[in-house]
């Protein structure tokens, strides 16, 4: 049995009242404002239409008992657990009815939403390009984060390497590819490299390699440390440990990741304690270190999923997401190359519109990426 099964048809009118209620406005939800929710729908013909106060504070105590409602602190209102959340979300993925009175204005926001996604999309050209402009157009869709992926095929030709010195031990890489996609990635390196060193290995690869498969790239490269016994060598050496570094083995060709929006998370969170504060430093660490964000994906995207999906316990993988939401769909590209399209956000984040929109720039991405022989 389905949980949205175990409740009946006006519990769920008025669960689904709350969650609405609480995504708008942050706020513990009582009876009163519910009832008078119900009644604005009236002339829609809504299930519970016409409930007193004392029905719905009734029907609210029956949903607490069931533990989709909690009463935060003494307050006299109520607000949606995770498992309300998810039913929330379960009524949204299904298939509305011809005779659901929403169904129509459902369907106009939806295709209003694509229109303003095709709008945004159009002059976009290149991975990159897409990438950036996808996680701009969630995030702003969402007032979340919105991250968009790419891992193009070890097929993928090499066009330019940069690397730059950042400090001791540490150096940025930089790869650009012939499809446009461009992966930067933070290296340590186990002896220190000068500017002068880093750029004869940047010039070395972009002057012998330029043009060829990131696969082939790795290969040579291990070639010609095991041939070269010359002054060469240390040079050699230096590029093998960078390129590994930049492209690691065991990785099926260059991946890259565009985050925007993490800033909104700022505003959504009620951040006001020293310990809420610390725990949104970890979200921002863990955002920023697009690695760890790639391995949060890669845990709960399938890249063979059909659909839209919506992640409630991202802290049972990354502690330090607790209290956020991921909705996610992949994106898939011209030959073997994959994405995902996705946004983190709070649990108040406005599902219809957030699901809708990686849906169809999932859709968007893989039309422009992968176009039709």
């Amino acid at each position: 049995m389905a949980e949205g099964e175990r409740i009946t048809a006006r519990q769920r009118a008025i669960l689904t009242a709350i969650v609405e209620s609480y995504i708008e406005t942050g706020e513990p939800v009582g009876s009163g404002t519910i009832a008078g929710t119900i009644a604005r729908v009236r002339a829609g013909g809504g299930h519970a239409a016409g409930l007193s106060s004392a029905t719905v504070r009734n029907e609210m105590a029956e949903l607490a008992n069931d533990g989709l409602l909690e009463q935060p602190h003494t307050s006299a209102g109520r607000v949606p657990t995770a498992r309300a959340f998810r039913m929330y979300v379960e009524r949204l993925s299904g298939a509305r009815l011809p005779s659901d009175p929403q169904r129509t204005n459902v369907e106009s926001r939806r295709l209003h939403l694509e229109s303003q996604i095709d709008t945004s999309f159009a002059g976009v050209t290149g991975t990159q390009a897409m990438l950036e402009r996808t996680s701009h157009v969630l995030a702003t869709v969402s007032s979340g984060v919105g991250v968009a992926v790419a891992m193009v095929a070890s097929g993928d030709m090499l066009e330019h390497v940069h690397f730059s010195r950042l400090g001791k031990g540490s150096v940025l890489a930089v790869v650009v590819t012939r499809s446009g996609l461009v992966r930067d990635r933070m290296l340590t390196v186990e002896a220190d490299v000068t500017a002068h060193e880093l750029e004869a290995a940047a010039n070395f690869l972009n002057e012998h390699f330029r043009g060829w498969s990131i696969e082939r790239v790795r290969a040579e490269i291990g070639r010609l440390v095991e041939r070269e016994q010359s002054e060469v060598q240390r040079l050699l050496s230096s590029v093998e440990q960078l390129w590994a570094g930049a492209v690691p083995e065991g990785v099926a060709g260059v991946q890259t990741v565009v985050v925007e929006g993490v800033a909104n998370l700022l505003g959504a969170r009620g951040v006001g304690s020293a310990e809420e504060i610390a725990r949104l430093r970890e979200v921002l660490s863990a955002l920023e270190a697009k690695q760890r964000l790639v391995e949060l994906l890669d845990a709960y995207i399938d890249a063979k999923q059909e659909s839209v999906r919506v992640i409630f316990d991202l802290e049972e993988h990354a502690p330090e997401m607790a209290g956020l939401v991921l909705i996610a769909a992949p994106a898939r590209m011209a030959g073997d190359g994959h994405g995902t399209v996705g946004v983190i956000g709070p649990k108040r984040i406005h599902y219809e519109n957030t699901m809708n929109a990686v849906s169809y720039i999932a859709q968007v991405f893989e039309r422009m990426l992968h176009p039709p022989a």
